[in-house]
């Protein structure tokens, strides 16, 4: 009886290893460590001290300076330090918060304004993102912000989806977009938040252009208000062109021209992701992309107050 015991337990131990070895944790995707920058605005718009987080290693970068990932950790996100017309501005739209004992990563779409008489006066739309890469610093102007994002990090594995606990809450208010520039116009449709996973095969060509194939893809929408957690939710990596499948849907195709994601090139300089076509079946990837938003589509589109929080992103083989 006693051998059968030990054997038994043995054999819950092998199971318990090959499961944890299935499942992948991103570098700092549990959200349980921040890095805290203290940036002073300049006095011409308040002169105040703001606070903003980025993801890594527990720590402090503090000034007007341009941030860079520290500590290994592979997350970017859209809270940035901005310079516009020489003017410190921040802007903060991804927070840390409380989830299951620990902390975990919110997300929340908001107005963001910068207003100095006579030098500039921008008001935006910001929603909270997250993403794989970094964020080119500092941010000197309000146009094209998917040009200051580089996209994306080396990868090479396959796996079978991606998982994360989330939760979100929309207000069910007007979708707008908000620029910077003429007036606010209201959109129609809905809101939603979102989570998109590419698995690509990159190359540079001569002139410094970054191409690529789409090896693998998910998308995931979120569109209802979901007051308690959804824990460990499983997303599906689906792989090669999947233009004919029956779960295919408007923001899987590949990313060209104006939607392109932006990545640095060889050069140090941030280019278009031209996605040229689908890789084959037996096609590796070269790099990752995972981004979450708390408001889906273009840039400064979405409703004010929309909310995503998001803890323990893994990958799953």
């Amino acid at each position: 009886m006693k051998t059968n015991k030990l054997f038994f337990a043995a054999v819950c131990c092998l199971l318990s290893a090959n499961l944890s070895a299935e499942e992948e944790l991103i570098r700092f995707g549990d959200f349980e460590s921040w890095i805290t920058r203290t940036i002073e605005e300049s006095a011409i718009i308040g002169g105040k001290k703001q606070t903003i987080y980025e993801i890594g290693p527990k720590g402090t970068f503090d000034g007007a300076r341009a941030y860079t990932n520290q500590g290994g950790s592979p997350w970017g996100s859209s809270n940035a330090y901005a310079k516009v017309s020489g003017i410190v501005k921040t802007n903060s739209s991804v927070f840390p918060d409380k989830h299951a004992g620990g902390q975990c990563a919110k997300l929340c779409t908001q107005i963001l304004k910068c207003k100095a008489l006579g030098i500039v006066n921008i008001t935006v739309l910001a929603p909270g993102s997250i993403f794989l890469g970094s964020l080119q610093e500092p941010v000197t102007s309000a146009s094209n912000p998917m040009a200051k994002m580089n996209t994306g990090i080396p990868f090479t594995k396959k796996p079978k989806a991606v998982k994360f606990d989330y939760k979100y809450f929309t207000t069910g208010g007007e979708r707008i977009r908000e620029s910077g520039f003429g007036k606010r116009q209201t959109l129609g449709g809905k809101d939603m938040g979102k989570c998109i996973l590419l698995l690509q095969k990159r190359w540079e060509d001569a002139d410094g252009k970054i191409h690529a194939l789409r090896v693998g893809t998910m998308l995931q929408y979120f569109t209802q208000n979901t007051p308690d957690w959804k824990e460990a939710q499983s997303f599906s990596i689906h792989y090669g062109d999947i233009t004919r499948e029956g779960f295919y849907k408007e923001g899987m195709g590949l990313m060209k021209g104006e939607k392109a994601y932006h990545a640095r090139n060889s050069k140090g300089k941030n280019v278009p992701i031209q996605e040229d076509g689908w890789a084959g079946p037996n096609e590796s990837p070269t790099h990752m992309i995972l981004i979450f938003d708390s408001s889906y589509g273009e840039a400064f589109t979405g409703t004010i107050g929309n909310t995503l929080w998001v803890d323990n992103v893994k990958l799953v083989y």
